[in-house]
C-alpha cells in the first residue's frame, strides 16, 4: 500500500510540475500582452472547464501533461483572427518571445532550486567530500555497522527467515566499533578489513577493535559465504569468510546549512547536478542497447534512462522504504533534467523555437550589414520533416523506456 501511495504521489508531483511549466508560458505571455486562448491540465476529452476573460481554463481526461495555446506562436499559424494579429506572439520582440518560450524550463529550475534550498536547511545536502566510489569507500576507516544477518549466496537482497545471524552481532560487537586487526593482522581501512577477512578461513577468528576509545578483542565465528572477487563484482563466486558487517562511513553523508549559507550550497550542488545531467544526456545513445537488453530478459542496468513510469515506481519504492530524502531528490533531479531537455535546440521542444527566434534575429542583422533585404521569418513548414523525425525518435525512445520500466524496472532496494 505504501508503494502504491508513493507511485501515485510522485505521479501527482510530475503532473503539477508539467502544469506549472505551461503556466509559466501562459503567465509570461499574458504579462507581455500576447493572447492566450486556452490553458488545460491533461490531454484528451475535456472533463471540466471555465472561461475567464479571453482564456479557457480546464482539465482533460488523460493526466499526462498539459498545454496552453498562445495565438500566433509562428508566422504560419493559420487560425489567427485578423483582430488578434497585433497580439500574435511572432510579432513581439525577440527578448519577449525568448522569455515566454524559456519560462517553462525556468519554472522547472525554480522548483528544483526551491526544493534543494528547503532540503539544505531542513535535512542537508550531499557532502561533496563523502565517499561515492568503491575506491573511496574502501579508503574509509574500518568502522562497522552490524548487518541483521549474513546472506550466504551471492544475492543483493534483504535478510530472510533462515539466514544465519551476523557473526559480529553474535560476538557482541556494536555499531560504531572500529576494527583494528583480524587474527593479529592490523587493518586501518575498510578495504584492508575486507581483504583480511576474506583471506581468513571460515570459523573461529580474533577481532581487535576500539570502542569509545578503549581497545578490546572479540572471538568471532566467521561465516562461509559465496562472493565474487572484490575487484570484479561480476566475476566468478567462491567461498570466502564474512564478518556480517557493513561500512559505517565516518564522513557525514549530509551537511545542513543555515538559511543564508543554503543559497551558496544550493548553487554549488546545482552546478554539480548540471555536469551530471550533461554527462547523462551524452550517454543516452549508448544506453539504448542496454534498454533493449532489459526488455528482452537481460539484467537492467541502473544507469539506463527511465520514463515518468519508472520515476513514479522509484518514488513508490522510496516511500515504501521511508526514504523521503531520495523521493525529493528524485523530484529535484527530474525537474532539472526536464528543464534542460526542453532547452535543446530541436523542434518541437521549447529550445527549438528559441533557436529559430535567435537565428532569425542574427540572420536579419547579418543581411543588414551586407546591404541585403531582410529574408523575413523562418518557414516552419519547411522544418516539418525534421520535426517529425525528432518526434519519431523521441516516441520510439519513450516507448523503449516505458516498456523497460514496466517489464524490468530499476529497483534500488533489495527484495
Amino acid at each position: 500500500m505504501a508503494n502504491l501511495l508513493g507511485v501515485a504521489l510522485f505521479a501527482v508531483f510530475i503532473l503539477v510540475s508539467v502544469s506549472l511549466h505551461e503556466a509559466g508560458h501562459m503567465l509570461t505571455a499574458k504579462a507581455f500582452g500576447m493572447k492566450v486562448t486556452r490553458y488545460f491540465v491533461g490531454f484528451g476529452p475535456t472533463l471540466w472547464s471555465f472561461k475567464r476573460g479571453e482564456t479557457e481554463y480546464g482539465v482533460k481526461g488523460i493526466p499526462l501533461g498539459g498545454f496552453c495555446k498562445i495565438v500566433g506562436m509562428t508566422p504560419q499559424d493559420d487560425d489567427v483572427d485578423p483582430a488578434d494579429e497585433p497580439r500574435a506572439m511572432w510579432r513581439y520582440p525577440v527578448w519577449k518571445r525568448t522569455i515566454v518560450m524559456s519560462a517553462g524550463s525556468i519554472t522547472h529550475f525554480a522548483l528544483a532550486l526551491g526544493a534543494l534550498w528547503i532540503m539544505a536547511v531542513a535535512v542537508g545536502l550531499p557532502n561533496p567530500d563523502a565517499p561515492t566510489t568503491e575506491k573511496e569507500f574502501h579508503a574509509e576507516p574500518a568502522v562497522i555497522a552490524l548487518a541483521p544477518c549474513v546472506v550466504v549466496e551471492n544475492a543483493n537482497r534483504a535478510c530472510q527467515t533462515g539466514d544465519p545471524a551476523s557473526p559480529a552481532a553474535k560476538a557482541q560487537l556494536r555499531d560504531g566499533d572500529r576494527i583494528t586487526a583480524v587474527n593479529g593482522t592490523p587493518v586501518s581501512t575498510w578495504g584492508d578489513m575486507l581483504d583480511v577477512v576474506r583471506a581468513a578461513k571460515p570459523g573461529t577468528a580474533t577481532v581487535d577493535y576500539v570502542r569509545d576509545g578503549t581497545p578490546a578483542t572479540a572471538t568471532v565465528d566467521l561465516a562461509a559465504v559465496q562472493r565474487p572477487p572484490l575487484d570484479d563484482p561480476k566475476g566468478t563466486t567462491s567461498s570466502v569468510a564474512a564478518l556480517g558487517v557493513a561500512l559505517r562511513p565516518t564522513t557525514p553523508r549530509l551537511i545542513e546549512y543555515g538559511p543564508i549559507a543554503a543559497f551558496g550550497a544550493t548553487a554549488d550542488f546545482t552546478g554539480t547536478m548540471a555536469v551530471q545531467t550533461a554527462q547523462a544526456m551524452q550517454r543516452i545513445p549508448q544506453k539504448v542497447p542496454a534498454l533493449w537488453t532489459a526488455i528482452t530478459g537481460g539484467q537492467r542496468d541502473v544507469d539506463t534512462p527511465i520514463s515518468v513510469v519508472g520515476a513514479s515506481r522509484l518514488g513508490g519504492e522510496f516511500v515504501a522504504n521511508d526514504a523521503w530524502y531520495g523521493f525529493f531528490m528524485l523530484f529535484v533531479s527530474l525537474n532539472f533534467f526536464i528543464g534542460v531537455f526542453n532547452l535543446l535546440p530541436l523542434l518541437p521542444v521549447d529550445g527549438g523555437h528559441i533557436a529559430i527566434i535567435w537565428f532569425e534575429r542574427v540572420r536579419s542583422w547579418a543581411y543588414a550589414r551586407i546591404g541585403r533585404p531582410d529574408p523575413g521569418r523562418v518557414d516552419y513548414l519547411k522544418l516539418m520533416p525534421l520535426t517529425y523525425a525528432v518526434i519519431l525518435i523521441g516516441g520510439v525512445f519513450t516507448l523503449l523506456t516505458i516498456t523497460a520500466d514496466v517489464v524490468n524496472p530499476i529497483t534500488l532496494f533489495p527484495r
